[in-house]
């Protein structure tokens, strides 16, 4: 049984007319790290919802370690953790209030599952008599983190946790995860960041509502289907304009301070790029064949998905 499963759950807003999930379907292994990946709007927030009972879908069945999600939404709802995207605690009281708050809540307390939060709360015991409103962002994101897991849950939801947090928290939070992963919990985070999908064990890319693909992070970039190249020179807009005007060109898109592109013939690499070297001469003008990211893959499957 896995500890997450979606059969074509779908979901709309204004009455119909906006689709923010369209018939998604996939599973959670148990005690697996699995990570959603994609933009704002893409239906993340709306599928964790959903699956924490807070929202209900309009089509389809969700279940929760085997638990329906409209059924047996109050069992549900003490078997999880849950952290929103947006910073929700008690702002006004301390972090010890917090904690407090949150363990009564559900009849437990910090002493009894201090082994599953021992590394969180020391960090932010030296706080204890700060209100949260008053701690920094990576502070507040570890707070939020201790009381999602204060009931030690068997599935944990993580909603964008590292948005707007500093590089160094970023990393100490997914160390956190993976050491949370090895005490069992099966964790499903949220992120539109593609570096962090290479630190989960299975991804789901989503845009529009619509399941991309679902498979390892290393999976996915085997599977990218062509050579990939990239490409500068000085006039990056010229450039640009340049490569996707030609018809040996399959797709170009920036990506840092590169373009990123891929041809219908690979054979007709060598002669457009060194007749561009010629227009831009060889100092201003830089090509090299490169290694596909989940990014550029994601990209690739979003413009398949477009009519």
């Amino acid at each position: 049984m896995p500890a997450v499963s979606l059969q074509h759950i779908s979901k709309t807003y204004n009455k119909g007319t906006v689709k923010a999930v369209n018939s998604v379907s996939f599973d959670v292994n148990k005690g697996e790290l699995f990570g959603l990946i994609g933009p704002d709007g893409a239906g993340k927030t709306t599928i964790f919802r959903i699956l924490t009972t807070v929202l209900l879908p309009d089509q389809g069945e969700a279940t929760v370690e085997g638990l329906d999600v409209v059924k047996d939404f109050k069992t549900i709802r003490r078997k999880v953790g849950y952290m929103p995207g947006k910073f929700s605690l008690y702002q006004d009281l301390t972090v010890s209030e917090n904690l407090t708050f949150f363990a009564t809540i559900f009849k437990t307390s910090i002493k009894e599952n201090y082994d599953l939060i021992k590394d969180i709360y020391d960090q932010i015991k030296p706080f204890s008599d700060r209100p949260a409103g008053k701690l920094s962002g990576g502070m507040k994101q570890k707070l939020a983190l201790c009381c999602a897991l204060i009931h030690k849950p068997d599935v944990l939801f993580l909603d964008e946790p590292t948005t707007g947090v500093d590089a160094v928290s970023r990393k100490e939070f997914w160390e956190m995860l993976q050491r949370l992963k090895q005490q069992g919990i099966s964790i499903l985070v949220s992120t539109p960041y593609m570096d962090e999908a290479s630190l989960c064990d299975r991804i789901a890319l989503i845009q529009n509502g619509n399941i991309l693909s679902v498979d390892t992070p290393q999976n996915i970039i085997s599977n990218f289907p062509a050579p990939l190249y990239a490409a500068k020179a000085k006039n990056f807009y010229q450039l640009l304009k340049d490569f996707r005007s030609d018809p040996a060109v399959e797709s170009c898109y920036a990506f840092g301070e590169y373009l990123h592109l891929t041809f219908k013939d690979a054979g007709n690499c060598d002669q457009l790029m060194q007749q561009l070297r010629d227009k831009y001469q060889p100092a201003e003008f830089e090509y090299k064949k490169t290694v596909p990211t989940i990014e550029d893959s994601f990209i690739r499957l979003m413009q398949q998905t477009i009519p």
